[in-house]
């Protein structure tokens, strides 16, 4: 498979994967109290917001791949 192709594949799957979670979120553990055997601790979810541009660009950008790979002139051979 050509190059080309396989990073269209992939801007277009991350394009749509982008518009679909429009974030990536992750959990971090603390400890918060320790007071003999009473151990408590606290999770904290974050957030990382995606912009739904980026998920436009790299879907426009797959795309784009993908019709410039079509659009090249094919060498021809002379017999």
């Amino acid at each position: 498979m050509k190059p080309k192709l396989i990073v269209a594949g992939i801007l277009i799957v991350l394009g749509v994967v982008a518009f679909v979670y429009q974030g990536i979120t992750y959990t971090t553990q603390s400890e918060g109290v320790n007071i003999g055997s009473l151990h408590l601790s606290t999770e904290q979810t974050h957030r990382i917001p995606l912009p739904p541009i980026l998920g436009a660009i790299a879907l426009v950008g797959g795309i784009a791949l993908l019709l410039v790979d079509k659009r090249a002139p094919r060498p021809t051979t002379i017999p």
